[in-house]
């Protein structure tokens, strides 16, 4: 079988390659070729992509030892994206420990505070302006701070180097990763810090995190902070950004959420399952272990998958009536923030960020609308737009 060439072109905005919906029906396990590394199989169909999120047969830690199916020359990978179980279960527990609901809950007041002075700064400079870097960027950043328990006195300098994760073309690869290992340093330091002064914070649970007498090693818990920041800095500003896009595009549905605020939580779902945040499918591929019989076809032991999630997001076996955008559909089960073992652990923080973050902005600006054409980066793990330009 001819490998397609893969991605299929160049994305409009938020829009979705009918090539996947074509695939998912005639052609669910579809050999596709990458830029860089091996052939692998893409999949497009919800249940076949759930199941490769979940089943043990299919292997994240394969691809640090492979010739992964990639955009760049440099393979994508992480601690915990590395591992399989039972060493990922042990970091997975341990992390747990520190990353509860609870904590989660106990930033809600902050961050509508956040969002409020946010809001106060954006309506007194008066429109246009522009709500990516007045808003989305900066909330999710200042609510990491918390999180993570970064002084007040440096989080302008913490979020100047945690802006690596945002960079697109401002910095050269050289500058990120220089700007990374400075983030990784303080955040040792401040670790360091936790050890001797225990504060409400999560680096302080992360210290302190033990389960049967086991902990997290130094850089074990540097790893992990700095995967958890890439995550929630630029995935959830992405998020916000085109969650408010996707809303003024769909004015009645927004008109909804005002009148109806208590629809936000189910809102969130579905602006999650409808929008295609990642720029390309699952950027980390599985190896199949042994051959795996999918609905759609046999996977062979060592081949490896790559998953569509959000064309399994829109498949209509899953989602009726997929394509149409419904604040009040039950969207839950969608897979944007994985499933499995490596369901993504910040993913109430997230869900929580965007109902204060929707919130705010439906309630401060009623008459809220795009002021100008929306240009949208490329080459990223996650779409978004370089700016959000609006009017009031």
């Amino acid at each position: 079988m001819i490998a397609r060439s893969y991605p299929f072109g160049p994305v409009d905005g938020l829009e979705i390659d009918p090539t996947y919906g074509r695939l998912r029906d005639d052609e669910p396990l579809a050999r596709v070729q990458l830029p860089h590394g091996e052939e692998g199989w893409l999949l497009t169909r919800y249940d076949d992509v759930r199941v490769a999120l979940s089943d043990p047969r299919f292997s994240l830690a394969q691809a640090a030892v492979r010739d992964t199916p990639r955009m760049g020359p440099q393979r994508m990978g992480a601690i915990l994206t590395d591992l399989d179980p039972p060493e990922h279960t042990r970091l997975r527990r341990l992390l747990a420990h520190a990353f509860t609901m609870r904590r989660v809950e106990q930033l809600r007041t902050n961050a509508e505070r956040l969002a409020s002075r946010l809001l106060d700064d954006v309506e007194k400079a008066g429109p246009p302006a522009d709500l990516l870097t007045a808003y989305a960027i900066p909330l999710p950043g200042l609510m990491i701070c918390d999180l993570l328990g970064v002084p007040y006195a440096d989080r302008d300098h913490f979020q100047d180097l945690a802006a690596a994760f945002m960079s697109v073309t401002a910095m050269t690869d050289d500058e990120k990763i220089a700007r990374l290992g400075e983030l990784a340093g303080y955040l040792a330091g401040l670790a360091d810090q936790r050890r001797e002064h225990q504060k409400d914070d999560l680096i302080s649970a992360l210290v302190v995190a033990q389960e049967d007498g086991d902990r997290l090693t130094a850089e074990e818990l540097v790893q992990l902070t700095v995967l958890l920041l890439g995550a929630g800095y630029d995935s959830t500003a992405c998020h916000i950004v085109n969650s408010v896009y996707t809303l003024l595009q769909f004015p009645d549905q927004a008109a909804l959420l005002r009148s109806r605020p208590e629809l936000m939580p189910a809102a969130v779902e579905e602006l999650l399952r409808w929008i295609p945040a990642q720029e390309i499918s699952d950027i980390l591929p599985r190896y199949a272990l042994e051959d795996v019989e999918l609905s759609s076809g046999t996977v062979r032991a060592g081949q490896p998958v790559l998953l569509a999630k959000h064309a399994a997001n829109r498949d209509p076996r899953q989602f009726p009536d997929p394509d149409r955008f419904d604040v009040t559909r039950n969207a839950k089960g969608h897979l944007t923030f994985g499933h499995g073992p490596h369901h993504c652990i910040g993913a109430q923080l997230a869900r929580m960020d965007l109902q204060v973050a929707l919130t705010a902005i439906l309630g401060r600006f009623p008459d809220l609308r795009l002021a100008g054409d929306v240009e949208w980066r490329t080459g990223m793990a996650m779409r978004g737009p370089l700016a959000l330009p609006v009017t009031w």
